[in-house]
């Protein structure tokens, strides 16, 4: 089904008799496969509303991202959150819509800085389970009302609500940007010097590490924005912090900048060419490499730091439980590429602590009671349960 308007959608959600599966572009098939008849949100596309201004922008949720991204460069303006292109990761193709970057919460590099998809909405429409349209949040900044309503929506994978219109704070354009690399550093050399450049008052919007970088060597890479002056303070201040870790080069011409950014948000390194399984982890960056070096005691493994060492991106054989290397370090695994059967067997989303899964139990019974929305995409492993 392909619903032509919120109206249309609601009232073939109220009159349903079985489940539906959400698809927006078909880009990032991430999740539990679930069964139902399709319902493709691309008839909800289109920018409703955009004040550069007021720096807020109102779209369907079946509007490509693309389509999203090239209105807001025309003002110098951008989505700081970077949500990530899936389609090399998990081969596959057609356009990334607003809705699926919404529903999965998707984040890049730049969350270390700005934080992640789920701050920059202010506002939402959606169906809920019952087939009442639902508006959530405002569209201004300082409208709060019902504001955590929107807020359990991101990240939800569908299974509280079909969203229908997304209201997105968004921001100016960086004037520069750099990239400061330090070549040759071990995983724990590497997580030391990100640490450190995090920390430092300068403003990092990116810190990440490839062990094996596109030339098979080791690459840390820091990333710095902003006004061509206050980009050269930093990056002169910085390449000295750094200094003590290596040679720094810095790196200032702007599409190879992006095209190293780009390479890690995608996780362009772990193509569907490269086979075996990917994993996501989000952990303490203090708890990384040991977390890395215990996956590899068991099969070999590659994997990119990124945010720091926080979020781990890790490619493992098919017979490998990463989940289950995180005891008793803390952590959060998500099976984010394998086949059905290796989803079946470990679970794609981690464990939830037994009162965490009895709240998530109490939303869905409030917001979608029949089960209509994505069943089973977000059904847990089993495992060890810990936290994001």
């Amino acid at each position: 089904m392909i619903p032509e308007s919120e109206q249309d959608l609601a009232r073939i959600v109220a009159s349903a008799s079985g489940p539906f599966r959400i698809q927006g572009g078909g880009t990032r098939p991430v999740g539990n496969p679930c069964h139902g008849q399709p319902l493709v949100m691309a008839g909800l596309s289109g920018v409703r509303e955009y004040e550069p201004g007021a720096l807020t922008i109102v779209v369907g949720a079946g509007t490509p991202m693309a389509e999203v991204n090239s209105l807001l460069r025309e003002h110098g303006q951008f989505l700081p959150f970077e949500p990530m292109d899936c389609c090399r990761l998990l081969g596959t193709d057609g356009t990334s819509t607003v809705g699926g970057v919404v529903a999965t919460n998707s984040s890049g590099p730049r969350r270390v800085l700005v934080g992640a998809c789920r701050d920059f909405v202010i506002g939402m429409k959606f169906v809920d389970g019952e087939g009442k349209t639902i508006k959530a949040g405002g569209r201004v900044m300082k409208n709060v009302t019902g504001y955590d309503v929107s807020k359990l929506l991101v990240g939800s994978y569908g299974t509280l609500g079909v969203i229908t219109e997304v209201c997105f704070k968004v921001l100016p354009l960086p004037g520069e940007t750099a990239a400061l690399l330090v070549n040759g550093l071990s995983d724990r050399q590497a997580v030391r010097a990100m640490t450190a450049a995090l920390n430092s008052p300068f403003e990092v919007a990116g810190a990440a590490h490839l062990p094996s970088g596109i030339d098979g060597h080791p690459v840390t890479m820091i990333r710095i924005e902003g006004s061509g002056v206050s980009v050269d303070y930093r990056v002169k201040l910085l390449k000295r912090l750094l200094s003590s870790f290596g040679d720094v080069i810095v790196e200032r011409d702007s599409e190879r900048t992006q095209a190293g950014w780009k390479y890690v948000r995608d996780v362009e390194k772990f193509g569907t060419d490269s086979g075996g399984d990917v994993w996501r982890i989000s952990t303490p960056s203090g708890d990384a490499v040991e977390l890395v070096e215990r996956a590899r005691e068991c099969g070999p493994v590659e994997v990119v730091y990124d945010c720091g060492g926080a979020v781990l991106w890790i490619k493992s054989g098919s017979s490998l439980n990463l989940r289950s290397r995180l005891e008793p370090l803390r952590g959060h695994a998500t099976l984010v590429r394998a086949s059905d059967e290796a989803k079946r067997r470990f679970g794609v989303f981690h464990p939830q602590a037994a009162r965490v899964e009895q709240l998530s139990n109490a939303l869905r019974r409030q917001f979608d009671p029949r089960q209509l929305f994505n069943r089973g995409i977000a059904q847990h492993g089993n495992g060890v349960a810990g936290r994001e």
